[in-house]
């Protein structure tokens, strides 16, 4: 090549790369307007300074204007690879100011690029969503490409961690792909998700909605449960992002990080230095007593808390993530003060999903149970709950991660056995004193077994009401107890409270050697 050629080409690459800089500038000013981030800002904020590698910001489509009477490059979408906390990530962040940041060709393949780059160099993918949905002027091949996302969505699915953040619309079959991924992050008042919007809703069935009221980002935090997390703006999305990364391995061959902190100071599960007095007094003495459970969860993890997720959506049962001793761990967690901690079909659903990502991303479960059983009623009956409960059981019974529970008072029939027994295969299973461990409760119990005692009692003008209290005392020191679990070996051992951290983080420590030998042939799933 001469040498003018040669400036030459350098001056075009030159104009081109101003044109890209150009249109970052310009989205940068309207999503500014809008009091929103732009696609460029969000990745920069979710990356550590200085380590993105954009892939194709050269590429346009055959209309590159988009009717916007200028050369216009990217086709509405930011692709590349870079490093959060010192780990490589890939992302991609669509551009709402270009075409709506609706998915035309160019737009999907620049996607399904950095996809497949996620899947076979095993790091997790980010994808931030803020698009109209299928662009119309493109017809059946953006529908077509969509399903070539949703394709890449479920092969990625279990064996690389997917993380998807909503941060202004995602329309139509736009939305099947962040339901594909392992966790959802809306930005109330900003994001919004659904399959029809208001206006088809009205014309087909009449009804009147509000974008917000159908698809807002509370609506899917607590009514749906698409959304595992309600940040209050765009930055606090994107930190919530950068949290769920840190319990998560690159993929599923790998582990999560570890950080050295919070390690037992002795080797002794009684150790004072590892005593939490306050677990022997967190339990109420009346059986019926609410309390929160993550009170318990606090003071058992590390300093660091729980990290929840879908705090809004099933609050009788609490997820999150945290650490013992430096380590991930997923836990799972009745919630009395919520439905007494009744499991439902919500519930339910919500702890098997999370059972099987902590399964499919190698972190161990730690569940915390005081279940009196399942919630009656016709509305769960006929609603899936024998189905969709089952989905639990078999999260659980799968799993083949280190399991570990604790019970802290009520187990009560189907309860026990779905929230991680040692029947569906938990590795180390412990129980508080106080724990009640049985097909149902005194009170309920004693009315059923003794009801033709005590209808004799009361045809005899007996005081019904002191023999009732004699049978209940009865009961519970026979079978409503943690010790006739713990004579059969379904309970490894009766521990105090205060000792809970300490038998836990053991229990982890011993697990981390934990093999799988069961089969490997995929399961039907209840779904």
């Amino acid at each position: 090549m001469a040498v003018r050629e040669r400036e030459n080409a350098g001056k075009e690459l030159q104009r081109r790369q101003g044109v890209v800089i150009e249109q970052a500038n310009q989205s940068a000013h309207k999503q500014r307007v809008k009091g929103k981030l732009s696609a460029r800002r969000r990745v920069d904020l979710l990356l550590d300074p200085g380590s993105f590698v954009e892939l194709d910001a050269l590429s346009r489509s055959g209309d590159s204007t988009g009717g916007q009477g200028q050369e216009h490059y990217g086709d509405g979408v930011i692709t590349g690879y870079g490093a959060v906390d010192g780990r490589p990530v890939c992302v991609f962040s669509q551009d709402a100011t270009f075409m709506g940041g609706s998915l035309g060709e160019v737009h999907a393949r620049r996607i399904l690029k950095v996809m497949d780059l996620a899947l076979r160099t095993g790091r997790p993918i980010i994808g931030i969503n803020d698009g109209a949905g299928a662009r119309i002027q493109e017809g059946v091949v953006s529908q077509a490409l969509y399903a070539e996302i949703f394709h890449r969505n479920v092969k990625a699915s279990g064996v690389i961690p997917q993380i998807s953040l909503i941060m202004g619309y995602c329309a139509g079959g736009a939305a099947y792909s962040p339901a594909l991924t392992d966790f959802v992050v809306m930005v109330d008042q900003a994001s919004h998700m659904f399959i029809t919007g208001p206006d088809v809703v009205k014309a087909v069935t009449g009804e009147e909605i509000g974008v917000e009221e159908l698809g807002g980002a509370r609506t899917h935090s607590s009514v749906s449960g698409n959304a595992h997390y309600l940040a209050a703006d765009e930055e606090e999305a994107i930190d919530y992002v950068k949290d769920l990364l840190s319990f998560l391995p690159d993929n599923n061959v790998s582990f999560p990080p570890e950080y050295p902190a919070d390690a037992l100071t002795d080797d002794s599960v009684e150790s004072d230095a590892e005593r939490r007095p306050g677990l022997d007094d967190i339990v109420p003495t009346s059986s019926t007593q609410p309390y929160d459970m993550r009170d318990v969860i606090e003071q058992v993890v590390d300093d660091i808390g729980l990290v929840e997720i879908q705090g809004s959506y099933a609050p009788n049962i609490v997820i999150g993530f945290s650490r013992v001793e430096g380590a991930s761990v997923g836990i799972v967690a009745s919630q009395p003060l919520h439905l007494a901690g009744c499991l439902d079909i919500n519930a339910s659903e919500k702890a098997a999903r999370f059972v099987r990502t902590c399964n499919a991303f190698n972190i161990p479960v730690l569940t915390f149970v005081d279940v009196p059983g399942f919630l009656p009623g016709t509305d769960q009956e006929w609603t899936g709950i024998i189905r969709r409960g089952a989905k639990l059981i078999y999260a659980y019974a799968e799993a083949t991660v280190p399991l570990v529970t604790v019970i802290t008072r009520k187990a009560y029939g189907a309860g026990y056995d779905v929230l991680g027994s040692k029947h569906l295969g938990a590795d180390v299973n412990l129980a508080w004193p106080g724990a009640e461990i049985a097909v149902m409760g005194a009170e309920g119990a004693t009315d059923i077994v003794h009801r033709r005692k005590l209808a004799s009692v009361r045809a005899e003008g007996g005081d019904v009401d002191a023999v009732r209290e004699e049978l209940r005392r009865e009961y519970e020191d026979r079978l409503c107890n943690p010790y006739v679990a713990a004579e059969r070996g379904y309970i490894d051992a009766v521990i105090q409270p205060s000792t809970t951290r300490s038998h836990v983080a053991r229990a982890l420590r011993m697990l981390r050697s934990k093999r799988d030998l069961t089969r490997t042939e995929r399961g039907n799933m209840p779904l």
